[in-house]
């Protein structure tokens, strides 16, 4: 077993593309998790473990949220347990292409992790709402579904646009595989910044502020919902292209 230092050399050799990467997830998240997957990798825990220790973090402080009365104390120590979650969600997969341990069991349950998050992070907010919110509305009980239903759709369909777009260019043949990647874009890194999950947890930082955590929470289902629009367009024509090929 390597030094720690060479273990990270060799992490950061084995990382996805940052292709459709928003700059938090390259810059914060992604090193973060290379860290925790370094130590992880020194601990001798598999891929698996890592991943539950990512749901421990996650669901740990989507409970808190739920059950705990919101203030400022509260919102730091939910944005920190998420924010440390996300980056053993991104741990687990480095630490698999690193030792050669990942596998379909593996990948299954980390969607299953990543799948119940969104769900349960909406979820939450509902409860919070109901319970500890003093809401101008009752209107603004629908929001958190809303905003779950835009992060669920949103994770599903990207999802089959990844498979089935596995499988067509896999049953066209060697050349359509060989194609070559597009190039990194620094201003679409910039764009999918208020679409990522890193940045969506920030507003756990203002629970103790309940119209500001309203304010913020409401805007990011908005652009959200936005990017769900034209995510679905874009991966309805990628997919008929490769039909169309």
């Amino acid at each position: 077993m390597g030094s720690t230092g060479t273990v990270l050399r060799e992490l950061r050799g084995a990382q996805k593309s940052a292709k459709g990467v928003s700059l938090y997830s390259r810059y914060v998240n992604r090193p973060a998790g290379r860290v925790l997957a370094a130590g992880a990798y020194r601990a001798g825990m598999a891929p698996n473990q890592v991943t539950l220790t990512s749901a421990l973090f996650t669901y740990g402080a989507l409970a808190a949220v739920a059950l705990v009365e919101p203030s400022w104390t509260l919102g730091v120590l939910v944005w920190a347990a998420l924010a440390v979650g996300f980056a053993f969600d991104s741990a687990d997969g480095q630490l698999a292409r690193l030792t050669g341990r990942g596998g379909p069991d593996g990948e299954w349950l980390d969607h299953v992790v990543d799948c119940g998050k969104l769900l349960l992070v909406h979820a939450a907010v509902l409860i919070s709402f109901y319970r500890f919110g003093e809401l101008p509305s009752e209107a603004w009980l629908l929001l958190p579904l809303g905003f779950q239903s835009a992060a669920v759709v949103t994770f599903c369909a990207g999802l089959l646009r990844e498979q089935l777009g596995k499988a067509a260019v896999s049953a066209r043949g060697p050349s359509w595989a060989a194609t070559a990647p597009a190039p990194v874009s620094r201003v679409r890194a910039v764009a999918l910044l208020p679409a990522d999950y890193g940045v969506f947890c920030l507003v756990f930082l203002l629970l103790g502020a309940p119209g500001a955590f309203r304010a913020g929470y409401a805007a990011l289902a908005v652009v959200h919902t936005l990017f769900l629009a034209l995510f679905l367009a874009k991966w309805f024509r990628e997919l008929r292209a490769l039909r169309a090929g």
